[in-house]
């Protein structure tokens, strides 16, 4: 038998009044069972019943009060679909979710502020240690040529003077250290500053189109 309070699932029935009408003269036969009459006087107060319902208090109802016509009865009376229960998402699947807004969210920015913010400067110098090994390399040789030339060139115009070859050879080392450090004062302007070079060539183009 059908439960009031656990009502049975299925197929649903809108309300008709040949339907309430016969669930209420089922509430006051004496000859359907006690817990079908509270079900059909339950349920002749509802917009909507369960087909299984109301076909449980038709079966249980005496064939002399029972109407016949079941057509008529069921007249006028319309399907009531139930849409499915949302499908429950587990919480890792949220949490990748919601990376992934964050991650949406955060692109989007970028690409709104992209032209206002500056861009990052990706070519530093030393930014390996190959570059700074390179350099080492590179500021010892230079350094080590001035020496040579130094030392060569005033053991040519004092004679063969060692204190003065020396001397020289310290003055050559010296000024090959300032030379590579112009130098490096120079390739650093021009890493930080990578602007600066598309702005001269442009410049230089548009004075040539005048």
């Amino acid at each position: 038998m059908s439960d009031p309070r656990n009502p049975p699932s299925g197929l649903r029935i809108s309300m008709t009044e040949p339907i309430r009408s016969f669930l209420l003269s089922a509430s006051k036969d004496v000859e359907v069972p006690r817990e079908l009459q509270d079900l059909a006087l339950n349920l002749s107060s509802q917009n909507n019943l369960h087909y299984k319902s109301l076909r449980s208090i038709w079966i249980r109802s005496p064939p002399s009060t029972r109407p016949l016509d079941l057509i008529r009865l069921f007249s006028g009376s319309n399907f009531i679909l139930s849409s499915p229960k949302p499908r429950e998402k587990s919480e890792e699947l949220k949490v990748r979710l919601r990376k992934l807004e964050e991650m949406a969210e955060r692109n989007a920015y970028a690409e709104l502020v992209k032209d206002i913010t500056p861009r990052k400067n990706t070519d530093e110098p030393f930014s390996s240690y190959k570059d700074q090994i390179g350099f080492g390399l590179h500021v010892v040789l230079i350094m080590f040529t001035g020496y040579l030339v130094g030392y060569a060139a005033f053991r040519a115009l004092f004679g063969h003077s060692p204190a003065m070859s020396a001397a020289g050879g310290i003055l050559g080392l010296v000024l090959g250290m300032l030379v590579e450090t112009l130098l490096f004062i120079i390739r650093t302007s021009e890493t930080s500053n990578p602007d600066r070079r598309p702005t001269t060539s442009n410049t230089s183009k548009l004075k040539k189109n005048q």
